[in-house]
Order: structure tokens, then sequence, then C-alpha cells
């Protein structure tokens, strides 16, 4: 332990050079600085990244089945009914017909996905029926369901009337050398989510009317399932893929998003990266600061050779010295990054207009694993800053360093 004795007093102690106190409080400052800084930025990520799954999560399918050759039919409805019954975790199972359909309401057009579904097993799953602000959740015949962005810019409400075509119907038109067929649907319901995408972007009706509009007769596109805890879908979708054959594609809500998640890794690893360089710049300082002290102490590192020390204790005296400078600003900056995160959490030091933002103050979600990452990061680049001025005091000649001064 003398070793760690040594290495503190030289820590602390007063320096003939001063510069080399100025750097070596530099060199704190600096890892407390970017370990502070990792910590707030890293737990921001968390938050939006937690806020956006649990917007995806609580609209979309947790797990979707499609064919990859054509659109499914009674005897894949039966398959699959089949195999999902030795499942316990599903909590809905619906059959969709989806493609893209032309809104008009007198000269208005807008381009929706529509999406026709039929609930053929369901425990408790209200997904769009608790998102319904006006009106009710009606998808009888004629009927359909709006977001509340896309009722605004057609100019409806619940009970008006409004005219909607496929590509399917546009095509028979042309074909056919007829006037645009059309089909009336009722607005029974507007609903209102936290994602003006799905707001503007899609629309609701029963399967049977999709299917009419679309010209799928009896088939339908997917399967749309959802789960009692959504953190399961990839091992469902595993356990899924042995049992079913290749010609389904099975995809869970994050398959459905991957751009965005890819997206969203590499803006996180980017300000992971850039920050690290803070930490990786202020580790040079220690490099400097430990060759000054080591040139500075070059008699007493002598007199301890002299006394009996070898060359892995001279080494471990500015090992461990570097070692402390790091562990003492990684301390500084985790206390620092997470006294700014709980002000955050519970006094919302940067608050977001509600009316604009779906959520009023900046996310914030603080993960151990993160701590664990960016403290040994920390550690790991302070001892790699210390190892060369360490190896270099551990071949100092004890003769000529006794001779000196």
């Amino acid at each position: 332990m003398i070793e760690y004795f040594i290495a503190k007093k030289y820590l602390k102690a007063k320096h003939k050079i001063n510069f080399v106190k100025i750097l070596s409080i530099i060199s704190i400052a600096g890892i407390s600085i970017g370990v502070a800084a990792l910590i707030i930025v890293l737990s921001v990520f968390n938050g939006f990244g937690s806020i956006v799954t649990n917007i995806l999560v609580s609209f979309d399918p947790h797990i979707k089945i499609i064919s990859n050759d054509k659109n499914l039919n009674d005897d894949d409805f039966k398959f699959i009914i089949n195999e999902l019954k030795n499942f316990n975790d599903i909590n809905s199972v619906k059959k969709i017909a989806e493609a893209k359909a032309l809104f008009i309401n007198d000269k208005t057009y807008e381009v929706v996905n529509l999406i026709g579904s039929e609930t053929f097993y369901e425990k408790n799953d209200f997904t769009l029926k608790s998102k319904i602000i006006s009106g009710k959740f009606d998808l009888s015949e004629n009927k359909i369901i709006l977001g509340l962005a896309l009722a605004l810019r057609l100019g409806v409400r619940v009970g008006d009337e409004i005219s909607v075509t496929s590509a399917y119907n546009i095509e028979k038109t042309i074909t056919n050398f007829t006037l645009p067929q059309t089909r009336k649907f009722i607005v029974s319901g507007i609903f209102e989510s936290d994602n003006r995408d799905y707001d503007v972007g899609y629309a609701f009706t029963s399967l049977n009317d999709a299917q009419k509009l679309f010209g799928l007769k009896n088939e339908f596109n997917a399967f749309e399932i959802r789960l009692n805890n959504y953190s399961v879908s990839e091992n469902i979708k595993n356990d899924l893929k042995k049992r079913i054959p290749d010609k389904y594609l099975i995809q869970t809500w994050y398959d459905l998003h991957k751009e965005l998640y890819n997206v969203m890794l590499i803006e996180r690893w980017s300000a992971y990266i850039i920050l690290c360089l803070i930490i990786a710049v202020a580790t040079f300082n220690i490099f400097a600061s430990l060759t000054m002290t080591v040139i500075e102490k070059k008699r007493d590192i002598g007199i301890l050779r002299s006394l009996g020390l070898n060359e892995k204790s001279i080494k471990k005296i500015f090992l461990t010295n570097g070692l402390m400078s790091g562990l003492l600003g990684t301390l500084i900056g985790l206390m620092l990054g997470l006294f700014v995160c709980y002000l955050q959490i519970h006094y919302k030091l940067y608050p977001l207009d509600p009316m604009k933002y779906i959520i009023d103050a900046i996310p914030i979600e603080i993960r151990v694993t993160d701590i664990i990452a960016i403290s040994f990061m920390a550690i790991i680049l302070s001892s790699l800053a210390a190892y060369f001025p360490a190896k270099r005091a551990s071949r100092i000649n004890i003769i000529e360093s006794i001779k000196y001064e």
C-alpha cells in the first residue's frame, strides 16, 4: 500500500513547477465536464427514445405477419390462428387490409393510409378506442374514423359524409373509360394520438368495406398482433419463425421503424464519441502533468529505488497517481451530471411548450448501464494517459537521479 500513500502525497503536494498543479486541476475539471455532459446527453437521448417507443407501441401492432408473395386468405387465417394459440402473451389479433386511398370533400383532396380491420381475438386492447375524442368507435358498414388533423384538413366532423376512392378504382376507371367510382363513408369518430403523422395520415374502416374499396374480395394484407408486454415481441417473433413457413414475413414494432431507430442510434453514438473526445483531451493533461512530475521528482524516485522499491512499485506509484486524478474527475462528473438530471426531472429546468410538443419538459431517463460505461471509459483513458510517464519513471537510473540536483 506504500505506492498508494506516495501517489496520494504527490497528488496533493506543492510543486516547484506551478504549471504542474494547474495541469492537474485542468485534467480533473476536463474529465468532470466530459463525464457530466455524457450523463446528461445520454439521459436525454434515453428519455426521448422512451417517449418515441411508447408512442409507437401504443398505436402500432407489436407483431405484424404478411405474406412474401401474395395477399393472405382464409387458409392462411386458419393456419396462423391455430399457431397463435400456443402463445399466452397475445392480447389481440386482427385481420388487416391496408392501402393508399384518396379522400375527397368538396374541393379538398388528401391521400391517406386507409386501414380496414376485423378483430378476431381481443382481451382488453382498446388502442384506437381510447384515442377517440369525438363521436364513437364504430366500424360498421360505410363508417370511417379519421385522425383529428386529417378531419381539420378535409373540413369534416362526426356525422359528415366523405367520398373515398382507391388506386384499384382509378385503374378500373382508366381501363374501362368510365366515370371515377367512389364510395361514400360517414365519419363515425375522430381520434387524436400523440403522433401527428398518424393523425393526418391514417383512417380506419371495417375490413369488409376496405376489401370492396381495394378490390381484394375475401383477401387481406396482414395479421396485426398486440401483446400484453411489447418487450417480448422479439422472443415471440423468433418462436413463430420456427413454427410457420418462410413464405410469411414476421415483423416486430421495432422492425417496422428500424430506420428511425438506426438514425437515433447513430445520433447517440455520435454524441457519445464527440463527448468522449473531451475526456480524451482532458487525459492528455494527466499525461503532461505526470511527465513533469516525473522530471520534478527524479531525485525522490532515485531515493525510493535505493531504499528497495523496485521498478514495478515506482511504476505503480505514478499509475495510481493518474488513476486517482481520473477517479476524482469521474466522481465529480457523475455527481454533477446526476444532480442536473435530478433537477430536470423534479423541477423542469428546461421546459417545453405543451401547446407545441406532447411533453412539457425535456425528458430524462438515467440508466445504470450508461453510468457504468461512462465511468469505465473515463478511468481507462486516465490509466492509459498515466501509463507512459509511469513507465518512464520506473526506468530512471538510480545513480543519475540521486546526483540530480
